[in-house]
């Protein structure tokens, strides 16, 4: 078995607010993150697909077609967009943590129908240099 892993960027704005919290909660927990106008980052986003390789053609996974689904299923829905806003079916405090799990869901979602037998192995998201979150699948 060989992990695959692709790399993308984003842009996305996001504000750190919990409905069931206080304002003075919710400044307590995010501090500046909390700003009533949000703030963005530059994401950095790697996709690893587990599998064996394929005889006929050298590769675990099509680079094209991985691309494709990333760009279509995260990368076109984020870009760009504010999450508390902007972004349909994202629920939630927009942390890192929720956003990774999101990411996640979208790309499992017809993932069987496009790669399989392949496996989604995990999704790596920074959000700056000090935040690094990771889902593993296996």
């Amino acid at each position: 078995m060989i992990r695959v892993t692709r790399t993308y960027r984003f842009s996305a704005s996001h504000r750190l607010h919990s409905n069931d919290l206080s304002e003075e909660q919710n400044r307590e927990v995010y501090g500046k993150c909390n700003n009533p106008y949000g703030h963005g980052h530059d994401y950095v986003l790697r996709v690893s697909v587990a599998g064996a390789v394929d005889g006929s053609t050298g590769r675990v996974v099509s680079p094209g077609a991985l691309d494709g689904f990333v760009r279509e299923r995260v990368i076109d829905v984020f870009d760009h967009r504010h999450m508390n806003t902007d972004v349909a079916g994202f629920d939630g405090v927009p942390t890192t943590e929720n956003l990774a799990a999101d990411i996640d869901r979208r790309l499992r979602r017809d993932w069987e129908k496009e790669f399989a037998p392949l496996a989604l192995d995990r999704i790596w998201l920074q959000e700056t240099p000090r935040n690094t979150f990771e889902l593993r699948n296996r």
